[in-house]
């Protein structure tokens, strides 16, 4: 994997993109990571997911707003977290836009739940911009940080690493289902 990377590194940042591009907290999180063993270029890997991240936030408010039957028979299936978007929405105004990005379950819905409103798009549009670049750097920064830690216990508690990932992923998704 790490000569992939190193040998057609730009191939991992074309992945990153379009993993960023319907969320991409995980996909940041690993190229930070790589970044801070030297296999990717850190500034790259934030401006490519947050790039992403706001175009992938931009089309789903794009695609509410100009069809919203569609918008509305995705968005069923989904409940519990729209009627929490909602509230987010009423509760948090346009930070809620900020917050979406952390927030995994509920990422794609509210820019799907704002494109179905009356919110102004120029101002989704700014806020959007400015969320995806704050998110890029934190989490950027933060799994970049956070490297040295990861790849020094890595190798040592890699299976034990594998079964606490896997159980917060187990864990967080049952969690979410039941919202």
């Amino acid at each position: 994997m790490e000569d992939l990377i190193r040998d057609g590194g730009y191939f991992a940042y074309v992945i990153l993109f379009l993993y960023s591009f319907g969320g991409g907290f995980v996909g940041l999180v690993i190229a930070g990571v790589l970044s801070y063993a030297g296999d990717l270029n850190l500034v790259v890997c934030m401006i490519v997911a947050g790039s992403a991240n706001f175009v992938g936030d931009q089309f789903l408010f794009y695609m509410a707003r100009t069809n919203k039957s569609y918008a509305k028979d995705t968005m069923k299936k989904y409940g519990r977290k729209v009627a929490l978007a909602h509230i987010w929405m009423k509760r948090y105004g346009s930070t809620v836009v900020f917050l979406q990005k952390y927030v995994y379950g509920i990422k794609t819905l509210i820019p799907l739940a704002m494109g179905l409103t009356k919110y102004s798009f120029q101002k989704f549009t700014v806020y959007n911009a400015l969320a995806a670049i704050l998110w890029a750097v934190v989490v950027g920064s933060i799994s970049y940080s956070l490297g040295e830690i990861v790849l020094t216990y890595a190798e040592e508690y890699k299976y034990y690493g594998v079964a606490i990932i896997l159980a917060i992923v187990l864990g967080v998704t049952y969690y979410l289902k039941k919202i």
